[in-house]
């Protein structure tokens, strides 16, 4: 049995660094307000595993069915359909949560009919449904959002990714250099179920040191000796040199420079980095626009040599650089916006206009007037809870 499933959290103890979720979630399968709850985050954040550990705490049985598998409107009718409407098999009279994973799964074209045969279905069972999803914020989904509960989940922090590593290893008997784990939980962007997976990888020796173990997949420790030899030299040849082992790509090299070189220089050495990078940065632009692949060694020289004679004299101080969290930035800043455009077509449909128009022209002044404390807006437009604290932000 994989790391994975051996050690999915059995109660809301094990869970790490989603507290105000699980609370959130444990609520609604107690109280049950609305016909159903819909769980977002990234990938490997816990939605799934506080399900079940919660379900175990309440002494629910779980019937879990992948979006992905039942698409289509005739499928789920069949699948979700019947499991809704019969006891569970588990237990004389025994309480039962419907899980729906990835529902994302179902947004093709093809499974029309798919989300209103779910919506049927949850306004039709006693039973409580919860469904996951890692961008719930698809236009296709924007009726289903209105009746469930939203439950956000945030990227596990990688000190909590740490912990369970931690956790998971002592249990298993592997020696470990806690140096090593940290590294393996950073590397991992979050995502519990990628960081358990190398975790059994590395584990096969009872012993991890470093990561050689996972092959070509890049080590931290591989860039920031790269970044180091850039940004504590001031001879170009030494810099240029740096890239030649490395086998992360150019995005990624960019990406982790533009986070570090504020960390490591200072005054005008950042602004001349900066200047270099953002030269690369616009060169690749046009490599890639115009497909001229053979131009794409001209840049190194600029990541590398350039960003290292960028700086009047070294930083003798020892800097710990850091993965860029740009990508993730972006997921939130887009969950963020999307939360803005699910409350716009709420309003949109109450007062007969395009969603387009109302972000533009009455969004302001309906969040204007729900901050002043007027209520009546919140009942007319059919406001959830989790949308008014976003609109008295």
């Amino acid at each position: 049995m994989s790391y994975v499933h051996k050690y999915i959290p059995r109660t809301t103890s094990g869970l790490k660094g989603q507290d105000a979720a699980v609370i959130q979630l444990k609520g609604y399968l107690q109280d049950q307000k609305k016909n159903a709850a819909m769980l977002f985050g990234p990938v490997g954040c816990g939605k799934t595993a506080s399900i079940y550990a919660i379900a175990e705490e309440l002494n629910l049985d779980v019937f879990e069915v992948n979006a992905s598998d039942s698409r289509s409107k005739k499928s789920i009718e069949e699948v979700i359909g019947a499991a809704a409407r019969q006891q569970s098999l588990i237990g004389f009279g025994k309480k039962k949560v419907i899980l729906i994973d990835e529902i994302d799964g179902m947004s093709g074209t093809k499974d029309r009919g798919g989300v209103p045969a779910i919506i049927k279905i949850m306004e039709q069972t006693p039973f409580p449904i919860v469904m996951t999803a890692n961008d719930p914020f698809n236009k296709k989904f924007s009726k289903l959002r209105r009746k469930v509960q939203m439950i956000e989940y945030s990227a596990l922090d990688y000190v909590a990714v740490f912990e369970r590593l931690k956790e998971v290893a002592t249990l298993e008997g592997i020696k470990f250099e806690e140096s090593a784990l940290r590294d393996l939980a950073r590397r991992c962007g979050g995502d519990m179920r990628a960081a358990l997976t190398d975790l059994e990888i590395l584990g096969v020796t009872k012993e991890i040191k470093n990561l050689d173990a996972l092959g070509d997949r890049e080590r931290t420790e591989k860039i920031q000796e790269v970044l180091f030899r850039i940004f504590k030299t001031t001879d170009p040849l030494i810099a240029k040199q740096a890239l030649d082992t490395v086998s992360e790509d150019m995005d990624q090299i960019i990406l982790w420079l533009e986070e570090n070189i504020p960390r490591e220089y200072e005054g005008l050495d950042t602004c001349r980095a900066m200047d270099r990078l953002s030269r690369a940065d616009v060169y690749r632009g046009r490599i890639r626009r115009w497909q001229h692949w053979r131009f794409i060694a001209t840049i190194y020289p600029l990541l590398s040599a350039g960003i290292a004679v960028s700086k009047d004299e070294k930083n003798k101080k020892m800097i710990e650089y850091k993965q860029n969290g740009r990508i993730l930035k972006i997921w939130m800043a887009n969950m963020k916006y999307m939360k803005r455009k699910a409350i716009a077509e709420k309003i949109a449909e109450k007062t007969h206009t395009s969603s387009k128009r109302v972000l533009h022209d009455i969004l302001p002044h309906i969040q204007f007037m729900i901050q002043k404390g007027n209520t009546a807006l919140i009942k007319e437009f059919q406001l959830e809870p989790e949308e008014v604290v976003w609109l008295k932000k």
